[in-house]
């Protein structure tokens, strides 16, 4: 940074300090926000590009050297947006840290000795730490279970405090839960992320959609989480939701700075989707728009991946490349000669795991392709078409119903095949799989119907 002077506050800078500094001591978090989205923006392009802003002291002058502007302290309110930038570029400094690191072929003589020297920076703990320290400090888990209950209001105003109070820490330990799910993706524990995520009641509006970026980094990582765990249905809904919305409101933020990144999320979970929907054909499941964008995109190469040959795996291979988050590997590199570069070791792991899992998929599609004809067939018939014997049919149609079932969050078995059966005096039943939502409508059409006989069984004792 030659010739930085972080003394040097421009004219364009002070200006923008002191209208920020009015408006947060007016506490008006629509102004910061405008401020924050456009002219912040326009500086930072126009003036910093290469380098920092000024420093505080430089800009103390500017705002009376006051405590609360200049250092952070949390008893005001500021944009969710704000706070959700804290949150996102945190764990992206932390990822890209990862990255640097593990590319130790081109690293000079002074970056080792400085990587050496700090060899506990980034740790992998303590960014774990900060982000659970953050959502236990805010109490935020208290706050959602206390608003289950009709005691507490957070969602309902965008986790602002209109009584007084500050929105920062309780939002910022609030977006600390994407954050954590975001880490544990990137580090390929997936159950442990969904679990963080958990006390957020992704069916249902919240916080986290009230900032785009939050609302498209907690699905696709959320989504992606329950594609590697084989739960396919949930990912589905997941997806074909989030993509409906971006269809439907990307044209209001074509001016936002993050407008590229959605368009990359876009097109990145519409190759999850694919994958999701050729593993586990459940169409029925996507909004009629959602689908014929997939079509278009990827129609063709649906259709070859669900033949399982050698061009169906490059396929998977290509779009799980594609669409997968930038995997890290925490640990910190040997320093003995020769250098190797291993940051992409944990995504060639993940991708092994990921075709593996493909792989098995193979026969079981064969299975599939029987029951979708039969209503009834014998195990032994079914052996014959399949070229097996029935001893060997029975542990492929135990793998079948293992691969098509999966645990979810609250410990209960859902299948995620459209087509499912169950086996009586070696006879095969073949019946259409419920979603848990089909199963809801199910209950719900009963329950209607158990109402309307009661309300008879009431009127002929009247008469």
């Amino acid at each position: 940074m030659e010739g930085y002077d972080p003394s040097y506050v421009p004219d364009p800078v002070k200006s923008f300090v002191v209208h920020l500094y009015r408006h947060i001591r007016e506490k008006n978090v629509y102004e910061i926000h405008q401020m924050y989205e456009t002219s912040f923006h326009t500086l930072s392009d126009r003036l910093f590009k290469g380098t920092p802003w000024p420093s505080v002291e430089a800009v103390a002058q500017y705002v009376d050297n006051d405590h609360v502007v200049l250092h952070g302290v949390v008893n005001m309110q500021l944009p969710n947006q704000w706070l959700w930038d804290m949150v996102d570029e945190f764990v992206y400094q932390y990822q890209s840290f990862c990255q640097y690191r593990a590319k130790m072929k081109t690293k000079t003589e002074q970056e080792i000795a400085l990587l050496r020297q700090h060899d506990q920076a980034w740790n992998v703990y303590g960014v774990l730490n900060f982000l659970q320290a953050l959502m236990e400090k805010s109490s935020i888990i208290q706050i959602l279970e206390k608003e289950k209950e009709g005691v507490e209001q957070f969602t309902a105003t965008d986790g602002y405090d209109y009584s007084g109070g500050s929105n920062v820490l309780k939002v910022l330990g609030y977006f600390s839960m994407v954050g954590l799910l975001r880490v544990h993706c990137l580090l390929g524990d997936y159950q442990t992320g969904l679990k963080c995520l958990l006390p957020i009641d992704i069916s249902q509006q919240g916080v986290y959609t009230s900032v785009i970026g939050s609302h498209i980094t907690t699905i696709y990582h959320y989504g992606f989480a329950n594609l590697m765990l084989r739960r396919y249905v949930e990912a589905i809904h997941e997806f074909n939701k989030i993509l409906l919305y971006i269809y439907k409101t990307k044209q209001y933020h074509q001016k936002s700075p993050q407008y590229e990144q959605i368009l990359k999320k876009n097109e990145q979970m519409y190759a999850l989707l694919t994958i999701c929907l050729s593993l586990c054909p459940q169409v029925k499941l996507v909004d009629e728009t959602v689908n014929s964008q997939l079509r278009e995109k990827y129609g063709e190469k649906m259709s070859r991946m669900q033949r399982y040959d050698d061009e169906s795996f490059a396929l998977y291979d290509e779009l799980f490349s594609y669409a997968c988050p930038k995997f890290i590997t925490p640990s910190a590199p040997s320093y003995e000669e020769p250098l190797v570069n291993y940051n992409q070791d944990a995504y060639r792991l993940q991708l092994k795991l990921f075709l593996y899992e493909v792989k098995q998929q193979q026969q079981l599609s064969a299975v599939r392709t029987f029951l979708k004809v039969y209503s009834t067939i014998s195990l032994e018939k079914l052996a014959s078409y399949m070229e097996v014997d029935v001893a060997t049919l029975r542990t492929i149609l135990m793998a079948y119903k293992h691969k098509t079932h999966s645990v979810v969050a609250d410990g209960k078995t859902v299948s995620n095949a459209d087509i499912d059966f169950y086996i009586d005096n070696d006879l095969i039943h073949v019946v259409e799989s419920k979603t848990p939502k089909q199963y809801g409508d199910y209950f719900l059409r009963q329950i209607v119907k158990l109402e309307a006989v009661i309300g008879d069984m009431d009127r002929v004792k009247l008469e």
